[in-house]
């Protein structure tokens, strides 16, 4: 019961998380490289091909983190809200036994 509520939580909140992750990243990865254009304006096609190379690698973070977000998404099971109380409820009722 716990896989499954660890597998819950990594599927709601493993795409968000890496959205914000690589949102952050691409951003401070433009910042730095308009940044360091603009300090050598002559090195700005190397910066620039360099960055786009960066985001690339950061955009394809978030493609795999999507696809294995949904790859986890298929082991969960398949029950109702009414099934998942009733469940609760069962289990809350059950006496505690420690090992």
């Amino acid at each position: 019961m716990i896989y499954l509520a660890a597998l819950a939580i990594a599927v709601g909140f493993g795409l968000p998380v890496a959205i914000l992750a690589a949102a952050t990243a691409q951003g401070r990865a433009i910042a730095s490289g308009l940044e360091g254009m603009s300090r050598q304006p002559e090195a700005g096609g190397q910066i620039q091909t360099a960055m786009l190379i960066g985001l690339a690698f950061i955009e394809l973070f978030i493609l795999l983190t999507f696809v294995i977000t949904f790859m986890l998404q298929g082991k969960l099971p398949a029950i109702t809200p009414e099934e998942a109380l009733n469940l609760a409820q069962v289990e809350a009722s059950a006496p505690a036994t420690h090992e």
